[in-house]
């Protein structure tokens, strides 16, 4: 069982920088994609950002130029770099993993709240 362990929420101002971690318990040797989401009150849990096992990148167009997510030297842990902070990136932000390997397999985190205050 894998657990996906998030830090570096918190309250910045708009314009601001925050990075987000995510940890997992351990190393993973199958194809993957360690990912990004965030859910605002009322509305749908988005796609943030997502990088495969790869190295490919994704982002949704509104954070396209202001976050870069990358993984570290170790490759269990996924960051999120995110610039200049809008109060619209407010929200629950959660760390994702999907292995492929005989079966797909999802993992979540637990959350971590970033507020952006104008």
């Amino acid at each position: 069982q894998v657990q996906l362990v998030e830090s570096g929420g918190g309250l910045v101002q708009a314009g601001g920088s925050l990075r987000l971690s995510c940890a997992t318990s351990g190393s993973i040797f199958s194809p993957h994609t360690m990912g990004w989401y965030r859910q605002a009150p009322g509305k749908l849990r988005e796609l943030v950002a997502s990088i495969t096992s790869g190295g490919a990148t994704t982002y949704t167009d509104s954070v396209k130029g202001r976050f870069t997510i990358s993984v570290g030297n170790a490759r269990n842990t996924v960051y999120l770099q995110m610039n200049r902070l809008r109060p619209e990136d407010t929200a629950i932000y959660y760390c994702n993993l999907v292995i492929r390997s005989f079966r797909e397999t999802t993992y979540w985190g637990q959350g971590t709240q970033v507020t952006v205050s104008s």
